[in-house]
């Protein structure tokens, strides 16, 4: 959530800002006449729970002397239900003014190049060169046909478009590159492995930014009354792990690392990707989440994307790292790093990683705070997410960039302890 600070000192400022960095329309005369209303309402409210506490009071003191307070009596129960109709009103604009807060994305950090798409973003690394075969390249779907290793039809018969059942070596292979990175992460990266929950509430949601914006774009699930959301990412749960807290500067910074199933509703709403498993409704990825000091978030930046090149590197796969436009980045972010791997059948790199510094975004909507010795008062903390990285489209690149000419696979090496010292898939 944007700092309310920023949206009461200069509400049309804060709204060419939007306008410019994330093309985003800020209805500025509402919010003013409803910040108007607001303190108004406010004194009102402030000056009638005064005279009830006066008043109050002066009944209780003509009590001990015995006297008639009937008078007094009359002239509270006359304020009582305009203090009760004022405090109510001041309630639903405190709410109208927190739903249009909700619905603001984070303003980008000054580093951030301008741009309204992926177009606007700027290349600033690159790992490996792509290989060169010396016969016909064949897609992660060829590949993945023989033996019904990748079965399509069958996630389509089961649950519908976008879902995919993996069979043997190649489930293996999904099973060995979510151990591996969790592995990784955990044993040289620093990150604490986290088993969360998929199913989380309302206010985990809003939290970190999905709702209200994204509703549309989420699965969900209704037990009785209650509505509850499978997570997009483990993104979600880790970061509210510390939503209402007060944390100690000496646990700062806090690294956590989870494996879990995303759940996305709109993998399939822009007609891409059609084939194969590079955009499902159901993938696996290694989520890392860090809570940090805000003097040192940007710092946890760069070294959370490294951890995720780190992946990439040890599985010979060529990459480059891409500093996301204004545009390009998500709603909650305030800058980030994607991470693309090279795709032999599609000639070209695609995201597999997308590390962000949300700053306090997160942190105002979930109340996570840390105490600041500096002075001695609790203070939003910053939040990151990383993908370390996302496990399908991790299986496709090795699946691509290490198929053999008879259709077999070669394991990369830093995976063959885990697929039992195989070093091929037949």
């Amino acid at each position: 959530m944007i700092d309310p600070a920023l949206l009461r000192a200069n509400p049309a400022e804060l709204a060419q800002r939007l306008l410019q960095t994330r093309g985003y329309v800020l209805d500025v005369s509402a919010l003013q006449s409803l910040e108007a209303a607001r303190k108004q309402l406010q004194t009102r409210t402030q000056e009638l729970q005064n005279l009830r506490n006066t008043r109050s009071k002066a009944i209780g003191q003509a009590k001990v002397k015995g006297a008639d307070v009937s008078t007094l009596m009359a002239e509270v129960a006359g304020f009582g239900e305009e203090l009760k109709a004022s405090e109510l009103e001041l309630e639903r604009i405190r709410d109208a003014i927190e739903a249009i807060a909700l619905e603001i994305p984070n303003l980008p950090h000054a580093s951030v190049p301008p741009g309204s798409d992926e177009s606007g973003n700027l290349e600033q690394h690159r790992w490996g060169l792509p290989r060169e075969f010396d016969f016909a390249v064949k897609d992660h779907v060829e590949l993945g046909a023989r033996h019904g290793w990748l079965d399509g039809d069958a996630g389509a018969k089961l649950s519908g478009a976008r879902f995919t059942v993996l069979r043997g070596d190649v489930a293996r292979l999904h099973r060995a590159l979510a151990q591996f990175m969790l592995d990784l992460h955990t044993q040289e990266h620093g990150y604490e492995e986290t088993n969360v929950p998929l199913i989380v509430n309302e206010s985990a949601m809003q939290g970190t930014g999905q709702l209200p914006k994204f509703e549309e774009d989420l699965f969900s699930t209704m037990v009785g009354e209650s509505r509850r959301y499978l997570v997009p990412t483990a993104e979600v749960p880790l970061t509210n792990i510390v939503r209402d807290e007060i944390l100690d500067e000496a646990g700062l910074p806090l690294r956590m690392v989870a494996q879990s199933p995303c759940f996305r509703a709109e993998a399939g709403s822009h007609g891409r990707d059609t084939r194969g498993m590079i955009r499902q409704h159901q993938f696996e990825k290694v989520e890392m989440v860090t809570i940090a000091r805000p003097t040192e978030s940007y710092d946890e930046l760069v070294r959370m994307t490294r951890c995720a090149e780190v992946v990439l590197e040890k599985l010979g796969l060529p990459y480059r790292r891409m500093l996301l436009c204004a545009g390009d980045m998500g709603f909650s972010a305030a800058k980030t790093y994607d991470l693309e791997v090279w795709l032999p059948s599609q000639g070209t790199h695609r995201e597999i990683s997308s590390c962000s510094n949300c700053e306090d975004f997160q942190a105002r909507r979930m109340q996570a705070r840390w105490r600041n010795p500096a002075t001695g008062k609790p203070e939003p903390v910053h939040t990151l997410n990383g993908s370390g990285v996302a496990v399908g489209r991790a299986m496709i690149a090795v699946m691509e960039n290490y198929q053999n000419a008879d259709g077999s696979i070669t394991v990369p090496e830093v995976l063959r302890p885990y697929m039992g010292g195989a070093d091929r898939i037949e």
